[in-house]
């Protein structure tokens, strides 16, 4: 038997007037989602834990079977684990948005925040961004990382945790009633639209009608993380395809293997079919048990706030991925289990994470359970099954 995720970061929304009263996922054309909930279990499960924050963090680690209560120590250090940054017990990690704040303002405080992703800047533009903060903000203590996009680290040398805002949840708000008591985050926050503002590649992303990355906002706190073996845990061996580093650095911490793929960027027109044709070579080729496949765009299209791209996403994520998958898989004759679901719901409506159950679907091609016509919100609440603590799914997946 092979097990496949198939993880729609954010997939799941709220009814939409300009679908129809429809969610993205019922409006989406889904033919080959709906061809397998016809035989698979479809249920409902609440994958971040009462009390704790929506995130990609909390809810992927409880997709891949760890309890978030148990488990997590911030976001941004399982990113660090990503990209080789080297942390120390008592050295904390700060996430590093690249984000784009309103200009016309006199001061800091009073602009807001346009885009958390500074219109998905690219990861050659970040690199040359982050290298003129390196210089400007350079600090005894301080060290600052490049990561993909406009995610990157910064890492303090005995700091301490601390609560601050992620830069989506506050898009179009004022911005300094979320800026950090720490005096030395905040000044360095401030100094970077100084060093930002009037760069060559802002300059040339604006002469080109895109978002400038002006400003350095720094979130997710956290320290170094510990996460038992997935391999060890659950008697498969398994690898990650992502192209976000939250993502990779989980599977670092839990001893995947992270899987490449070229032309993979986290958005709306990354490598769909190249994720897909990845993760099948590893369960028919390379000796995989396990594949989980990430798949950013629907997060991104939600918090962008565009119901029309949230629902190309879903359909790209169901012709390319879901269909090539399923079509390969089955064209070799192997028995095969896939797990297709979001992390958390990411509504249009809101362009943030909320903590709501979500859908799964269960699909076992040596089984021929009395699904449902479709697979969607509606259909996960209407099913009767429901999984409290979401980082037993995964037992259930493995049959375990």
């Amino acid at each position: 038997m092979k097990y496949i995720t198939i993880l729609c970061d954010g997939m799941a929304d709220e009814p939409l007037e300009k679908l129809g009263w429809k969610t993205p996922m019922e409006a989406a054309r889904t033919i080959n989602m709906d061809r397998l909930a016809e035989k698979a279990e479809i249920g409902m499960v609440r994958t971040v834990p009462e009390g704790m924050a929506p995130g990609s963090d909390t809810a992927n680690l409880s997709v891949l079977g760890y309890d978030p209560k148990k488990y997590y120590s911030g976001r941004s250090p399982l990113e660090a684990l990503s990209i080789g940054a080297e942390m120390e017990a008592g050295d904390v990690s700060f996430r590093c948005n690249l984000v784009t704040l309103s200009e016309e303002q006199e001061t800091y405080e009073d602009r807001v925040i346009i885009d958390h992703s500074s219109g998905e800047i690219t990861t050659e533009e970040a690199s040359v961004l982050m290298d003129a903060l390196k210089t400007g903000l350079a600090r005894d203590g301080y060290t600052f990382y490049v990561g993909t996009s406009y995610r990157h680290l910064l890492i303090q040398k005995n700091g301490r945790t601390m609560e601050l805002t992620a830069p989506h949840d506050i898009l179009t708000r004022r911005v300094g009633e979320y800026l950090p008591q720490d005096e030395i985050l905040r000044d360095m926050m401030v100094r970077s639209y100084e060093i930002l503002k009037d760069h060559p590649i802002n300059r040339k992303r604006r002469a080109a009608g895109k978002n400038p990355a002006n400003s350095a906002w720094f979130w997710g706190a956290g320290t170094r993380p510990e996460l038992a073996s997935f391999e060890e845990k659950n008697k498969v061996r398994g690898a990650m395809i992502s192209a976000v580093d939250l993502l990779k650095g989980i599977a670092v911490g839990a001893g995947m293997h992270n899987i490449i793929v070229e032309g993979a960027n986290g958005g709306l027109h990354t490598n769909y079919r190249g994720k897909a044709e990845a993760a099948v070579k590893a369960l028919l080729e390379d000796g995989y048990d396990f594949v989980y496949i990430h798949i950013e765009a629907p997060d991104e299209m939600g918090h962008q706030g565009s119901a029309e791209d949230k629902v190309k996403a879903i359909e790209y994520i169901d012709e390319k991925v879901i269909g090539t998958v399923a079509e390969e898989l089955q064209a070799s004759g192997t028995d095969f289990r896939m797990l297709v679901l979001p992390d958390h719901p990411t509504p249009v409506r809101v362009r943030t994470h909320t903590s709501e159950p979500v859908p799964y679907m269960l699909y076992d091609s040596t089984k021929a359970e009395a699904g449902c016509r479709e697979y969607s919100e509606k259909a996960g609440r209407e099913s009767g099954r429901f999984l409290e603590e979401g980082y037993r799914l995964l037992d259930h997946f493995l049959g375990m």
